[in-house]
């Protein structure tokens, strides 16, 4: 059971907005080498609003190996964003069902108790990864005993770091002095 293929099922927003909480930001290219690593997963699917700005960020998370699958926007007068995906997600995850031995969904909304619930009492559920370990639904505590996991501890492994560029690494090395 622990080498049969595993798709994931990843509330970007969520996740995105949690790790931020904790002082971190998530490199989105470790974590999905960290899904197909750590917990075979084959196939992984990001929800998000679409925004046409962020286009080079789709692209890049596409080279990555996630399937994105978009929700419209909507801009409210406040000039804040607001592209609810659960609804995209719970659809997503039922008709792929067939081709999964065993989903994992990462998120910690209680929005998503019923899918969560449905997989793990027909044995589909690996996992349910939560973002922050002090901040998520109380409906998700009991819904899947001893299959809950949290990336709080995963920072040394997952956090994005800023790549510096060569000229500032030539700088550090003269700085440094001879080895």
């Amino acid at each position: 059971m622990a080498n049969e293929p595993t798709y994931a099922f990843i509330d970007s927003q969520n996740v995105n907005l949690a790790i931020r909480e904790q002082g971190w930001t998530l490199d989105w290219s470790r974590f999905r080498k960290y899904l197909e690593l750590k917990h075979n997963v084959t196939k992984a699917f990001l929800f998000l609003g679409f925004i046409p700005e962020n286009q080079d960020l789709y692209t890049n998370l596409q080279k990555d190996g996630f399937v994105l699958i978009f929700k419209p926007t909507l801009q409210y007068k406040d000039g804040t964003t607001k592209g609810n995906v659960d609804a995209e997600l719970v659809l997503q995850a039922m008709l792929e069902l067939p081709n999964y031995q065993q989903a994992m969904i990462v998120t910690g909304d209680g929005d998503f108790y019923c899918l969560i619930n449905y997989l793990n009492e027909n044995e589909k559920l690996k996992y349910l990864l939560i973002p922050n370990q002090k901040k998520y639904s109380a409906l998700l505590k009991k819904v899947a005993p001893g299959k809950i996991l949290f990336m709080d501890n995963l920072k040394g492994k997952l956090e994005y770091k800023r790549k510096k560029s060569p000229e500032k690494v030539e700088e550090d090395k003269k700085r440094e002095g001879p080895a």
